[in-house]
């Protein structure tokens, strides 16, 4: 039997496994500024499910996730009809997703570093004058946003974000994002690696709140080296930066087809995937399902 293919994301895709499960896998397409480029980025999706599959056990006191196993053995019949499988597929529960994107930030970078630079807030929440990009905030802040079907999400208030799922619900979001943020942003730091923003997906799980989709990868959070911080400017981040940089000096508009991404650049983004990954879990990437 053949499991129904559901969905394509720009990185996912997602079958239905039966019984209430789905199977996720994370493939190798990467994109930047919302264009997905032709060329993949080897093992890139390894990482992504590697990552999650560590920080999921770290977790198990904060909340549930939606994680069943990324062992392959114990996937549904089927699941073998999917190419390239192992260590870059999840078995899920399905969940009831929130439409929010429950985004923690503990330092001030990305789009919450502009909008302080205009109106000294963030998410319009004032914050303390005369502080400098990539600062330490003076403790995590919840930062919601929209999940748009289309075009950008939009950042929101907590205010707001209450009002569209409840105050109840965007109160326990708050509660997870922040506890599962300072579990990670810990654990990280002990490892050389400073935690600057993430982004968690929540949905209901047999009526609970849990974590769902990717966690604290290097494609949902802002990662950066702890010996190469310091307030005033942004450090490299173990990321997609590599393309990012590359495309913008190409002068790529954004909206036409992404040019032929370069061997290098591929490569120095696998790189910094693999890395990410080593330097969180301590644990050798070689060692993962499916890695030559």
């Amino acid at each position: 039997m053949t499991l129904r293919h559901i969905y394509s994301g720009k990185v996912r895709d997602v079958y239905d496994a039966g019984d209430g499960l789905l199977l996720m896998v994370a493939s190798d397409r990467i994109s930047a500024f919302d264009r997905v480029f032709h060329e993949p980025v080897p093992d890139k999706g390894r990482v992504l499910t590697a990552v999650t599959q560590y920080w999921s056990e770290l977790f198990s006191g904060i909340a549930p996730t939606h994680l069943v196993t990324t062992d392959p053995s114990l996937f549904p019949d089927g699941a073998q009809d999917v190419e390239d499988l192992a260590g870059r597929a999840m078995l899920v529960r399905r969940a009831e997703m929130l439409p929010l994107e429950c985004i923690v930030r503990g330092y001030l970078s990305g789009s919450a570093w502009k909008e302080y630079k205009a109106t000294q807030t963030m998410h319009g929440t004032a914050l303390p004058p005369g502080m400098v990009e990539s600062e330490r905030l003076p403790e995590p802040v919840f930062t919601p946003s929209t999940k748009a079907t289309e075009g950008h999400d939009e950042n929101i208030s907590f205010e707001d974000a209450a009002k569209l799922v409840g105050p109840e619900i965007a109160a326990r979001a708050r509660e997870i994002s922040l506890a599962a943020y300072s579990r990670g942003a810990e654990q990280a730091l002990a490892r050389g690696l400073i935690v600057a923003d993430t982004k968690f997906e929540l949905g209901f799980v047999d009526g609970e709140l849990a974590v769902c989709d990717e966690i604290l990868t290097p494609d949902s959070s802002r990662f950066w080296l702890a010996e190469e911080w310091e307030p005033g400017r942004t450090p490299p981040s173990f990321d997609k930066q590599p393309v990012r940089d590359w495309a913008e000096a190409t002068g790529w508009d954004k909206a036409s087809e992404p040019p032929p991404l370069p061997v290098g650049v591929i490569e120095a983004t696998r790189d910094r995937y693999v890395t990410a990954y080593e330097k969180v879990s301590g644990r050798r990437f070689a060692d993962w399902w499916g890695v030559a």
